[in-house]
């Protein structure tokens, strides 16, 4: 079946986006804050038990991502504001009640908040999605004072149903669908819903847990994408993601290559920096005009 929520356009056969500035390529940091229960099995794991056993409380595998909250995001964190970059936040709304020193914290760098459930469970293990997808907006909300404009299911899984409950409630984009570099609209039973650029290939899940590759591929991976697009986005310009989670990128043995990134990055013309908001709000307007 072809695609039922977007209709299918060849990117070579557009109409126009341009970015301000002359840029040609703008660029969303994307940091995965999640909330793991440790009373239930883990969200992934890395290191595997002994005969292969399932235990609880998965102390080995709960840590480790209990490592990406207590250390790994703080260094994140300060290379992007060394650098001076915006970031989206794609945050499980009980972050905010279990690690609201972090919450906090990106607020006060105003970095933008995007909702990715309430914790990290698929939205169908949830009892009801709409009644999930209204609790992480209102916790969100409460704790911010904004409620979030765009939504990433956690393992970017949807049901049938999402897309339309989603533009029901309010969100405005979308971050679970990796099959453009440019925004789109979905179609939705009502209201509006845009899908913006994510990424599973600049992703350090896919890049260092599925594929195993040695901590400098981030840095590579980016620097040649970001070659292709910028010569691309000459004639209409590119979004690229860029996703990582604290407990990954946030090791000591990455982050360096991480900082790497962001040094070459910043000095590449063409390339400008925004939040999901942004490139939203930017596209609206790209709409209107036309």
């Amino acid at each position: 079946m072809p695609n039922p929520r977007a209709e299918f356009s060849p990117i070579f056969d557009r109409p126009k986006l341009t970015l301000p500035d002359g840029a040609k390529v703008a660029v969303w940091f994307i940091i995965n804050i999640e909330e793991w229960d440790i009373d239930q099995p883990m969200a992934r794991t890395v290191l595997p038990s002994p005969q292969g056993a399932a235990t609880s409380p998965d102390i080995p595998n709960y840590s480790w991502f209990d490592y990406g909250m207590r250390v790994g995001f703080w260094r994140m964190q300060k290379a992007l504001a060394d650098f001076n970059l915006p970031c989206t936040i794609s945050l499980n709304a009980a972050v905010c009640e279990a690690y609201p020193q972090l919450v906090q914290s990106c607020l006060d760098l105003d970095w933008e908040l995007l909702g990715h459930g309430y914790i990290q469970q698929v939205l169908h293990k949830e009892p009801d999605e709409r009644v999930t997808i209204r609790k992480t907006i209102e916790v969100i909300r409460e704790f911010s004072g904004s409620a979030p404009r765009g939504w990433m299911g956690p393992g970017l899984a949807e049901t049938y149903h999402t897309p339309d409950i989603l533009a029901e409630e309010g969100i405005e984009y979308v971050a679970d669908w990796v099959n453009d570099d440019q925004p789109y609209e979905m179609q939705v039973k009502s209201g509006r819903l845009v899908a913006l650029p994510y990424t599973v290939e600049l992703n350090d899940i896919p890049i260092y847990l599925v594929q195993h590759h040695s901590a400098p591929e981030l840095f590579r991976r980016a620097k040649d994408s970001l070659e292709i697009m910028l010569a691309e986005g000459e004639d209409n310009s590119r979004v690229m993601a860029i996703s990582m989670h604290p407990y990954i990128t946030g090791a000591a043995h990455r982050i360096g290559h991480f900082r790497r990134l962001l040094e070459y990055i910043t000095q590449i013309d063409g390339v400008s920096f925004w939040t999901g908001s942004g490139i939203l709000d930017w596209y609206n307007d790209q709409q209107a005009a036309r």
